[in-house]
C-alpha cells in the first residue's frame, strides 16, 4: 500500500526529472545554435576571402585551379560539422536513454518488491502462481535487457557506419582535388 509521502516523492522525482531532461535538450538546442552561428560565421569570411582571390585570377587554368582547391577543404569542413552534429545528437540523446534505464530498472525493482511481497502473503497452495508469476517478471526483464543491448549494437554499428561514411566523402574529395590538379 503506498502511502501520502511515497506518492508525494514519486511525483517530486519526476518533476526533477523531467526538469532535468528539458534543462539537456535546451543544451542540445543551445550547442547546434552555437555550431551553426560558427559555420556561418566561418563560411561568410571564407566566401569573402574567396571573392578576393576570384577578382585576382587572370585566365581559365588558374579559375580551374583555385575552383579544386576549394572542393577538399569544403569537403572537410562539412564532413567535420556532420560530425560535430552526431555528436551533440548523441550526448544527448544518451542522456535521454540513461534516464529511461534507469527509470525501468527502477520500475523493475518495485515491481519484483511488490511480487515478492505478494508471494510472501499468498495463501498456502498458490505456490505454482506465485512461481508463474516470477518466472513472467524474469522473462519480460530478459526481454527489456535484449532490447537494450540491441539497442546499443545498432547505435554503435550507425556511429561506425557514420564515421565510415565522413571518411570516404573526404577521401573522395582528396582524391577528385589530386586528379584535377
Amino acid at each position: 500500500m503506498l502511502t501520502v509521502e511515497q506518492v508525494i516523492a514519486s511525483h517530486k522525482a519526476n518533476v526533477e526529472t523531467l526538469f532535468g531532461l528539458t534543462n539537456k535538450a535546451f543544451e542540445g538546442v543551445e550547442k547546434i545554435v552555437e555550431l551553426n552561428l560558427s559555420a556561418s560565421k566561418a563560411a561568410l569570411a571564407e566566401a569573402a576571402s574567396h571573392s578576393q582571390t576570384l577578382l585576382s585570377v587572370k585566365d581559365a587554368q588558374e579559375l580551374l585551379a583555385l575552383q579544386s582547391g576549394l572542393l577538399q577543404p569544403l569537403a572537410e569542413k562539412t564532413a567535420a560539422y556532420s560530425r560535430h552534429l552526431y555528436d551533440i545528437a548523441t550526448s544527448t540523446t544518451a542522456e535521454f536513454a540513461k534516464n529511461a534505464e534507469d527509470q525501468a530498472s527502477d520500475a523493475q525493482r518495485k515491481f519484483a518488491g511488490l511480487v515478492d511481497s505478494a508471494a510472501k502473503n499468498a495463501p498456502a497452495g498458490s505456490e505454482s502462481v506465485v512461481a508463474l508469476m516470477k518466472s513472467s517478471v524474469a522473462a519480460a526483464n530478459n526481454a527489456l535487457e535484449s532490447v537494450q543491448k540491441a539497442v546499443k549494437q545498432a547505435t554503435e554499428v550507425a556511429e561506425a557506419n557514420f564515421n565510415a561514411v565522413a571518411a570516404t566523402a573526404t577521401s573522395t574529395a582528396k582524391a577528385t582535388t589530386a586528379k584535377k590538379r
